[in-house]
């Protein structure tokens, strides 16, 4: 270690001697007082304020420490002054260095004689004699002096002598620090620039102390030197307490606490950070590098617009522990728009199996409205930008305007081959990931080498081109859902052998549903009853001449594409009863089996797609944590804005089972009866009743679906309820003062009443599935942050307020225990819905009157 760097120092406890301070000079201008109060005091013109050369000032010095005087005052020596105020005088204070606490502190004050016997303030200031590490001050220090009041000793003293509240000061404190720097030896000493750069920091702080309203007094404290090294006195008190000295400032010094970045790591993805939150985790970014979870709240915390700050954040990006899949989808909402970020959402997404990607595909599909639409563009061969011969420009025309669909340039004829694997378990590695890959290339290259992920990515863009507000609302987004479509027809095409059929295959789907669509319009033109209808419906399905629809090549149902089918059999087509008379199709499978479906015509099947998704998604994280609750998430695709497939599930409405059976336990006995079970039911059919109760009652409250009445909840033979009609979600609800979940006195009478062992197992389920659901909740609010800008009813009435709506029934601010006996009252509060019972007779009356 240099002899620069050593620290040379004596205790203040062992230097017996006097404090000694010098009073230098006072610099400033004193403000004349007002005509006004020369007037009110004529005394004042005799003052020393009024005289022509400098008046005859002086200044006492006393030291303070709590508030209290230590000794008497000391005074400078009388002196008479011409141009400036100069005393350049040693005081020799009445108190010893072992005497002086820790917070001492010397009160200084100027007085200007005013009368015989009587002295004014001109101004006092106060410092404190040994700095914030203990040591006692040295040197010369410029003090600013608080005009017309005398010195404060108090603390928090009132007239600080050390203050930098203007960009002055600041210059002022700053050249003293370094002053003070280069005068303990941490500065190489050039005798030669340090004499002209101390006179050049003299001139600077002549300026700044003439330019400014205040004036400032120069202090020196003595230095104490043995064999020309200077020491430093450090505040000790021998024999003395051994912890630290209690700080004399009421300013609360604040350590950051690791345990808060992980409060604000643990934050949900609507959760807006505070600019302090922002700073701490800006702050700890590196520490923060090893918590995947920590990488969106630090993304969040960066201000793009600054070119060093986002190029050190991209920087950061690849050294961070890599995301999970779910939570990388928030980087594909609206609110990351760096396109770095986003192709590293698509890299860690490039880890997800087929299986989980097309749990989140309908909302992977919307995300594209926030990719750059000119890269999607841009990926287009250019030959084919124009082309109106793609498959999807042709399927796109023909959904949107009912135009016929010419086969010989949309669809290769489909070769004896068998068709590409439905689903392939493919993961690419990590090492391979392509961080160049955007949203639009990572979906169609997929796509490609899974039929499955095909089908439902070109059902799911379809829909999008063919809609008709976004064409009029935003017909950039529209263009590009065209594009994206020409690009996956491209690719389509260029694929080997099974890609080709691929593409075959999702044409002939096309045509087949245009085909039922014209069959559908052609039945809602007949004239007459449901039962004439139903009579042109199979007789237009049996004519294969004009329609082939009841015998046609193996294609892949588009609702469920794992399961292939040949035809619908004609006979047991039937339309419903409702406005839109939906049909019942029963299609021929590759096996020889039967699989029902029900068509709608006419109706936006959008908004249930979603909501079906959600439950499909929400019964699959259950399975994951062991909790079946025998829901039945029914397969739905809209097939265009206009129409599209709802799979049937055989099953009876509450409604009904209540009108024939007058209860739902004699529905289950007629059906499972078994005399060992609870209450003559089959055990097995008991359990999936209630677990599925249990599992739809949190659900709905969930999503906040709304206009549950018992005719859309439907009762299958083995057990299950489960819920149709999704039309009113988010909290929406035709019926005043709707209750918290659909629970009704029938369906717990079901279980045995409220005393019963079933509902006990029913209540214990939904707390179960509650708390399950809520460690899920970033994953299912990540995929609605996804849907606002989708076309769809009840998201479309606020956008901006969806994800909100859903997170507020997580309730997330509740621990564990109180989120259970949150579900508890929320059970009791439905159960006990008085108001709900009578809208359920009005719906009766209203159903009676209808039929």
């Amino acid at each position: 270690m240099g002899e620069t760097e050593k620290l040379y120092y004596v205790y203040s406890c062992d230097l017996d001697m006097n404090v000694q301070l010098k009073i230098g000079s006072l610099e400033g201008k004193r403000e004349q007082k007002s005509y006004k109060a020369l007037l009110e005091d004529p005394m004042l013109k005799f003052s020393g304020l009024y005289q022509e050369t400098c008046s005859d000032l002086y200044v006492t010095c006393q030291v303070f420490a709590e508030g209290k005087p230590l000794a008497l005052p000391v005074r400078t020596s009388y002196k008479a002054f011409s141009t400036r105020w100069n005393w350049n005088e040693w005081l020799k204070l009445p108190v010893k260095y072992p005497d002086l606490p820790r917070n001492a502190q010397v009160a200084l004050t100027i007085w200007d004689v005013y009368g015989p016997g009587k002295a004014v303030p001109v101004g006092g200031t106060t410092v404190s004699l040994f700095g914030k590490y203990g040591m006692f001050r040295q040197g010369m220090h410029d003090l600013k002096v608080w005009p017309n009041v005398e010195a404060d000793g108090s603390e928090p003293t009132r007239t600080p002598g050390r203050t930098s509240s203007t960009v002055s000061e600041d210059q002022m404190s700053r050249l003293a620090k370094l002053t003070k720097s280069h005068r303990q030896g941490h500065m190489v000493k050039v005798d030669w620039l340090d004499r002209l750069t101390f006179r050049e920091i003299e001139m600077i702080n002549e300026r700044e102390k003439r330019s400014s309203n205040f004036m400032y007094l120069m202090i020196e404290f003595r230095c104490v030197k043995s064999d020309d090294k200077e020491y430093g006195i450090v505040y000790y008190e021998k024999d003395g307490d051994e912890s630290s000295p209690v700080l004399t400032s009421s300013e609360i010094v604040k350590i950051p606490d690791p345990q808060m970045s992980m409060i604000i790591v643990s934050y949900p993805p609507t959760k807006q950070l505070t600019y302090e939150e922002q700073d701490l985790v800006w702050k700890f970014r590196y520490y923060l590098t090893n918590q995947e979870k920590a990488l969106t709240k630090f993304l969040k915390c960066v201000n793009w617009d600054l070119p060093q700050e986002a190029k050190q954040a991209l920087e950061l990006l690849g050294k961070w522990k890599p995301m999970d899949v779910e939570d990388s989808l928030e980087l594909l909402s609206s609110h990351f728009t760096n396109p770095t970020v986003r192709r590293y959402a698509v890299a860690r997404l490039q880890q997800a199996d087929d299986e989980d990607l097309l749990m989140y595909l309908l909302q992977l599909v919307q995300a594209l409205k926030y990719e750059n639409f000119d890269d999607i563009k841009n990926g287009l061969e250019p030959s084919k930008r124009d082309s109106q011969g793609s498959m999807s420009e042709s399927m796109t025309t023909s959904g949107t305007n009912g135009t016929e669909i010419d086969s010989s340039q949309i669809m290769t004829p489909i070769p004896p081959v068998s068709s590409p694997p439905l689903t392939s378990k493919m993961k690419e590695p990590a090492d391979n990931e392509n961080l160049d890959q955007d949203l639009c290339t990572f979906l169609i290259s997929r796509a490609c080498k899974n039929s499955t992920l095909a089908n439902y990515l070109y059902w799911y863009v379809i829909v999008e081109c063919e809609d008709q507000d976004t064409q009029q609302r935003d017909p950039k987004t529209h263009e590009m859902y065209l594009n994206v479509m020409r690009r996956f027809s491209q690719a389509l095409l260029k694929g080997d052998k099974s890609v080709r059929v691929m593409r075959s295959l999702l044409a002939a789907q096309q045509t087949f549903v245009d085909r039922l669509v014209h069959v559908m319009k052609a039945v809602q033109r007949e004239s007459g009853n449901r039962k004439k209808k139903n009579e042109r419906l199979q007789a237009l399905l049996a004519d294969n001449e004009k329609m082939n629809l009841a015998e046609m090549e193996l294609i892949p149902l588009p609702l469920e594409p794992q399961v292939k089918i040949k035809g619908i059999i004609p006979e047991k087509a039937t339309l419903f009863k409702s406005a839109l008379m939906p049909a019942q199709l029963f299609f021929k499978t590759e096996d020889g089996g039967k699989y029902p479906v029900i068509f709608k015509h006419g109706d936006d099947l959008r908004q249930d797609q979603l909501i079906l998704q959600i439950i499909s998604l929400m019964d699959k994280l259950l399975r994951k944590e062991n909790l079946d609750l025998k829901l039945t998430p029914y397969k739905v695709l809209a097939t265009s804005t206009k129409h599209g497939f709802m799979q049937f599930i055989q099953s009876v409405p509450v409604a009904e089972v209540l009108a024939t059976e007058e209860s739902i336990q004699n529905f289950f006995r007629k059906h499972a009866p078994s005399e060992t079970g609870p209450h003559g039911i089959s055990a097995e059919v008991m359990d999936t009743y209630v677990k599925s109760c249990a599992g739809y009652c949190v659900i709905t409250y969930i999503l906040g679906v709304g206009d549950r009445h018992l005719d859309n909840l439907l009762l299958t033979k083995t057990g299950k309820l489960f819920h149709i009609d999704f039309g009113y979600i988010l909290g929406r609800d035709p019926k005043p003062l709707p209750p918290p979940m659909k629970l009704n006195k029938e369906m717990v009478e079901g279980m045995g009443g409220t005393q019963s062992e079933q509902y006990q197992e029913f209540r214990k389920q939904c707390y179960t599935a509650f708390l399950h659901l809520r460690r899920y909740s970033n994953l299912i609010l990540n995929l609605f942050s996804l849907m606002v800008d989708a076309n769809i009813p009840d998201i479309a009435l606020e956008p901006d307020k969806t994800v909100k709506k859903v997170q507020d029934k997580f309730r997330l601010d509740l621990s564990d225990e109180e989120a259970v006996h949150y579900m508890q009252s929320l059970i009791d509060e439905s159960v006990h819905a008085l108001f709900a019972a009578v809208v359920e007779q009005i719906h009766k009356f209203a159903q009676y009157w209808r039929k």
